[in-house]
């Protein structure tokens, strides 16, 4: 078992396929989610990984989680989320996860806060046929009806689906599609209806009632990895400057060695005209 996410639902938009079929999505962004909190089965009891995104001020932050995230080296984060994970998936505080901890096709179960609607009424929060829209029902067409039984018991059970406040509650949407990654931007497509408003955060996870795609990231898909490998790749061009002074090296050796053979020749008639006067 992988950990998940934590993304914020920008809003809607739409894609096409190579068909030319339009596909409604939903666009989430992964920003600055990063691993704050490991728990680990031989100290808490389990294996875990909390992770947390979203930029906050400091001001807003309270004085035991500025010690909290001061302890794990990060950014204090807006949003926090613990994940249950198998004991090989654990990652290292700091870490930084990127939108390629999904791969496109593959099946997520959303977690968000659904939109709130305030005090709503039986049909519309419960979906009730309400009452008959004729004559003699006395102005009460969308009321519920009765709600208790007899003297016996003689009172309204807990759970009946009564007039309430509806919406502004944790909801979870199974087997939701990622449509496209853009890893770059931190971005996911997702098809379906990811709960909550705009500007909302939800946490993803892999669905747990699909089969999953044999090609994903294990333990988890790591900003890290890219940025290791540009470093490795820009180090050939710091080499061929020094392999240019090497080649120069040589011409400005052999320089003064060309000087002193000129020296010694033109020291060379000198000596000669000497002896000639001495003769």
């Amino acid at each position: 078992m992988r950990t998940g996410l934590i993304a914020q639902k920008l809003g809607m938009t739409r894609v096409y396929t190579d068909e030319g079929i339009h596909v409604p999505v939903t666009v989430l962004k992964v920003d600055g989610c990063q691993v704050v909190a490991v728990r680990r089965e031989d100290a808490e009891g389990y294996n875990a990984v909390q992770l947390g995104a979203g930029a906050v001020k400091v001001k807003n932050v309270t004085k035991q989680m500025r010690g909290h995230f001061a302890k794990a080296k990060v950014e204090p984060k807006r949003r926090l989320a613990e994940f249950r994970v198998d004991a090989d998936a654990l990652l290292d505080v700091g870490a930084e996860l990127s939108a390629a901890h999904f791969v496109p096709g593959q099946k997520v179960d959303v977690t968000g806060t659904s939109i709130g609607k305030g005090f709503a009424g039986v049909m519309k929060r419960h979906n009730f046929a309400g009452l008959r829209a004729s004559h003699g029902v006395s102005i009460s067409h969308r009321s519920h009806g009765s709600t208790g039984q007899n003297q016996d018991p003689g009172r309204v059970f807990k759970g009946k689906k009564m007039a309430g406040h509806m919406g502004a509650s944790q909801v979870t949407t199974l087997n939701l599609e990622v449509v496209q990654v853009d890893e770059e931007r931190g971005l996911l497509l997702i098809k379906g209806a990811v709960p909550g408003s705009e500007n909302g955060w939800v946490v993803l996870r892999d669905a747990v009632k699909s089969k999953l795609p044999s090609d994903l990231p294990f333990p988890a898909g790591l900003k890290s990895a890219a940025v290791e490998e540009a470093p490795a790749e820009a180090a050939p061009t710091e080499e061929a400057p020094a392999e240019e002074t090497q080649a120069e090296t040589p011409v400005e050796t052999a320089a003064p060695e060309a000087e002193a053979s000129e020296a010694d020749a033109s020291e060379a008639p000198e000596a000669g005209t000497e002896e000639k006067k001495e003769d």
